[in-house]
């Protein structure tokens, strides 16, 4: 028998990070993506972020790869915010790029805190200083300017 526990920290963003996701209707988004996590058979342990992005601590099965989960809920997403366009009236779209980072399990609980801590934590920095403290953290080479860059 296989074991595994694949789970990730992972942010997305809006497109060109258009503060498009108005906090008054968040929590009906992130229960919108809720439901699509539990019906492709992952976990989700925490959903946060702010009118321009956001972070999730999803489990993944080696049935679903991180990829095509990415793909599908950003089109699954696009399509429910297009059909609430009067609460979501700014969104565009959401950007090409995503961050997503494999997390030990040990830190899941720190990894949840700091997602649900969100609002406070953007009162001290901006999001390509997240980014950057992010990608610095991981040993991410690339530079937040190319991932922040739209094609």
């Amino acid at each position: 028998m296989s074991y595994n526990r694949l789970l990730y920290h992972i942010v997305f963003r809006t497109k060109n990070n258009i503060p498009a996701i108005p906090e008054l209707y968040e929590k009906e988004l992130y229960n919108y993506i809720w439901g699509f996590v539990k019906n492709k058979n992952c976990v989700l342990h925490r959903i946060g972020g702010m009118p321009d992005h956001i972070h999730l601590l999803v489990q993944l099965p080696t049935t679903v790869s991180l990829a095509d989960f990415m793909r599908e809920l950003k089109t699954s997403t696009n399509k429910w915010l297009q059909c609430h366009s009067d609460k979501f009236p700014f969104f565009g779209g959401w950007a090409r790029s995503y961050c997503a980072i494999t997390c030990s399990y040990e830190v899941k609980d720190t990894v949840a805190e700091y997602i649900a801590g969100q609002k406070s934590h953007h009162g001290k920095i901006n999001f390509m200083e997240e980014l950057r403290a992010i990608f610095r953290e991981n040993c991410i080479a690339d530079s937040v300017e190319n991932f922040v860059a739209e094609p």
